[in-house]
């Protein structure tokens, strides 16, 4: 455990109001710029990109484009070219060069409904493999595409066959288990009716589901990069679960832990701190970011009466916790080079860019 004295302390450092509702923001991977997406009051999208000069976040690049933009990732783009995919109201994936915002670099009607949630993998930036992008759509569909091939997805996957009712949205996609360009990764997979399902891309199957929360608004591998480790979900109830994912058993599936915030705030937003995969934020309801950490258990498996494997979860602690807005969190995203460095949004249409110093190894 962390010493009373050697406590994480969250600590803001600069903050711009903007004239746009902020749906997304993302840290430009090797810079001090960050981008925010989102809507202007008028129903129209927004890119901005902001460059952090000391204290100050400057405006340095914006477009204005017809559909809302709902969310972004850099992560199957590379190094070099740093390239936004985004994901809007009205269905639409699109990726961009942040130099040349004119026209889009890539489209494709993803979803028919809005796009809630978008991640992406290889090119360099997240994983190994070919870049490919994936969307959750309001129409409950899941699917995979490449950014060479434009016409069709590589990969889809319907919402729940057996739900009775109109599909439920898709509110988080993410990639993982992309270790090596042999390995195909999974994905990860909230609904908004408590849903969690994981996907295998080699096999096109639903590998394991669970219900969780009454609405999963984040879910994410601890790094997209390693063989499967642990996956963090957060809800619409405030609950969060960590699944230790090592260890699959036939009917029980994975072993998890669960907390919720005392004041049951919505937790809107999980990231796992890329330089540490077992300390993670939680962006919240209530204006406030709060700091975990995931503490193994002596064994990470053991064996039931029939022989077979089953996963311990281990425990959860909390490290930190600051208010930063009387609005909700609306999106979080850490720096990818500086420990401790991130950016995040509120529904009162502030960017910020905060630090989290004492962080532990």
């Amino acid at each position: 455990m962390v010493n009373a004295s050697d406590k994480p302390q969250i600590l803001p450092h600069a903050q711009r109001s903007l004239a746009f509702t902020i749906y997304d923001t993302r840290w430009i991977p090797s810079s001090a710029r960050v981008v925010a997406v989102g809507s202007f009051p008028r129903g129209t999208g927004c890119i901005q990109v902001h460059e952090l000069k000391g204290p100050e976040l400057e405006l340095a690049k914006e477009t204005e484009k017809p559909s809302s933009f709902r969310c972004a990732t850099f992560g199957a783009s590379s190094f070099r070219d740093r390239h936004l995919a985004t994901g809007n109201f009205t269905g639409d994936l699109q990726v961009w060069d942040l130099e040349r915002l004119a026209e889009p670099m890539y489209s494709a009607k993803a979803n028919r409904e809005m796009i809630y949630a978008i991640d992406g993998c290889g090119g360099q930036m997240t994983g190994k493999g070919p870049p490919e992008l994936v969307t959750g759509g309001g129409d409950g569909a899941v699917r995979v595409w490449d950014v060479r091939q434009p016409d069709a997805p590589v990969a889809a996957f319907p919402p729940d066959a057996t739900c009775t009712e109109k599909a439920a949205e898709c509110w988080t996609v993410a990639f993982g288990n992309a270790f090596s360009n042999e390995e195909r990764c999974v994905l990860l997979a909230g609904y908004a009716n408590g849903d969690l399902r994981l996907f295998d891309l080699r096999t096109g199957t639903e590998r394991w589901s669970e219900k969780v929360q009454k609405g999963v608004c984040s879910a994410r591998f601890d790094r997209a990069d390693i063989p499967m480790n642990k996956l963090l979900t957060a809800g619409l109830d405030g609950r969060y679960c960590i699944y230790d994912a090592r260890t699959q058993h036939p009917q029980q599936g994975f072993a998890g832990v669960s907390g919720q915030l005392a004041r049951g705030a919505t937790l809107w937003a999980a990231a796992p701190l890329p330089q540490n995969r077992d300390v993670w934020a939680a962006a919240t309801g209530d204006g406030s970011l709060h700091l975990y950490r995931y503490h193994y258990p002596d064994q990470r498996s053991m064996k039931d009466s029939q022989g077979r494997e089953h996963g311990v979860a281990g425990t959860v602690e909390e490290l930190a916790q600051a208010s930063l807005s009387s609005q909700p969190l609306s999106a979080f995203d850490w720096c990818p080079e500086r420990a401790g460095l991130f950016c995040c949004g509120a529904l009162d249409q502030a960017l910020r860019v905060g630090l989290v110093t004492g962080l532990p190894a």
